[in-house]
This record gives C-alpha cells, sequence and structure tokens, in this order.
C-alpha cells in the first residue's frame, strides 16, 4: 500500500528508552516501506544543538539514515522542544528541514503542515516566551553557551514549562480557531495536519463555504501515533507493537 507518514510530538528520551525502541522500529518496519514521512516537530525531548553529544539517540539517528538512504524522503519541522536542529542533523540523517508553515502537496492534496504552537494564541505568556527563544540573536548567543551550561538551562526550562503547564487550564492551552482559520486562508489550504496539543482527534468544519479539515496528531508518550494518509483516506492509527 502507498502511504505517506506523518508523526509528531515522539518526544524521545533516554529516559524512556521503550518509546526510542518503538520509534526505531517504526523507522525501520514502517517508514522504510512508505512513500514519505513528515515529523511535524517536537522528536526530541529537547535539543540544545547540533554540536551536543547525543550518544543515546544514535540508533535512531541510524535508523532515519537507513530509510532516506533508500530515496525515501524524510521531512523535518520544527517543534517547541528542537527548534534548534539545524544542518549538522540534517545532513547526518538525511532530512530535508521544512519552514514552520508549509504547504505540501500529498496524492494532489495541497495540506498545510504546522508543528501547532503558533495557533495556541490564547496562551499569552509562552507566545512571549516562544517569541524571545526564537530570536536569532538570543539563539546566537545560547549556541554559544557550553554544551554543559545549555544542558542544565534545558532541565530548567523544562521544569519551568511543566509548572506552567499545571497551572493553565486545557483551553488556554489549545489552538485558538481564528488562528486555525487565518492560516489555512493566509496558505490558501483547506487541510491543515498539525501536533504538539497532544489530543489527537480530526476536526471538521466550514469556513468561507468550503468543507475544510483539521487532523491532530498524538504524542508518543503511552504508545505510538502515525497518521497514514494514502490517495484515499486519512487514517489516525496508535500502536504499542511493531
Amino acid at each position: 500500500m502507498q502511504e505517506t507518514l506523518f508523526v509528531s510530538d515522539v518526544h524521545l528520551d533516554s529516559k524512556r528508552s521503550a518509546v526510542v525502541d518503538l520509534f526505531n522500529q517504526f523507522l525501520l518496519k514502517r517508514a522504510i516501506n512508505s512513500e514519505a514521512l513528515y515529523i511535524l516537530g517536537d522528536l526530541f525531548e529537547y535539543w540544545i544543538g547540533d554540536d551536543a553529544p547525543y550518544l543515546e539517540y544514535q540508533e535512531t539517528f541510524d535508523a532515519i539514515k537507513s530509510v532516506t538512504s533508500k530515496h525515501i524522503p524524510v521531512f523535518f519541522l520544527h517543534g517547541n522542544r528542537d527548534f534548534l536542529v539545524a544542518q549538522r542533523f540534517a545532513k547526518q540523517t538525511g532530512v530535508r528541514l521544512l519552514s514552520e508553515e508549509h504547504v505540501a502537496t500529498i496524492y494532489g492534496q495541497k495540506i498545510l503542515l504546522m508543528h501547532g504552537d503558533t495557533l495556541c494564541t490564547d496562551d499569552i505568556a509562552y507566545q512571549n516566551f516562544r517569541k524571545k527563544t526564537h530570536n536569532k540573536f538570543v539563539q546566537w548567543v545560547a549556541l554559544r553557551l557550553p554544551v554543559r551550561t545549555r544542558q542544565h538551562l534545558a532541565k530548567k526550562l523544562r521544569n519551568t514549562s511543566a509548572q506552567a503547564i499545571a497551572e493553565k487550564t486545557a483551553d488556554i492551552m489549545d489552538v485558538n480557531q481564528k488562528s486555525v482559520e487565518e492560516a489555512l486562508i493566509r496558505n490558501q489550504t483547506t487541510c491543515l495536519i498539525h501536533g504538539h496539543t497532544h489530543r489527537p482527534n480530526v476536526h471538521e468544519f466550514t469556513l468561507n463555504q468550503q468543507a475544510c479539515k483539521r487532523i491532530v496528531l498524538g504524542d508518543w508518550y503511552q504508545h505510538g501515533s502515525v497518521l497514514s494518509v494514502t490517495s484515499n483516506q486519512m487514517d489516525l492509527q496508535s500502536f504499542s507493537a511493531l
């Protein structure tokens, strides 16, 4: 079966070795037989720069390279945890880096691909934080800090983020419908695929008298999650083994 695969929010972490193993299996048993794989952000729990050692993920790097070596394109769109992924990682694995709003033509249909965090515009505190961390000068300075310092900062930010999330309502952390509609209009599409919210679902609505669809990818905390797109269907799937 010809299929194009989409994943997001895998959150690879050496402390969650079962998920690392499951994702590696997914790459070598499923993605390697697909037409293309799109990774829509937060592949890693955190990424502090391409120059840092990630020995715990070497099998994953090798597995991705096994897929791209078969001339199967693997596309990577940055998430809020791994926005510092850059060209060294792309060269090592063979992935192709995408912009934060990318329109792909999949089996003749134009589909907008995003991580999803920029759609959560009700979360003003997060959007302000994101603006700071995506400032090119701030990133330039951060990437020149010692790796050990960056590791410490990443751990601190993760703890701060967890505390902030615990204090927010679910609605604030979800996407804003107006922002979704504006993104579709801006990119002249009627279909959007994104992750980030960890709320897998298919949302259908009407915009400017056109039928629209928003597909939310699931996370990989409890099990694997993938969207399979073929020429005639879109299927959200979950699995615990391959």
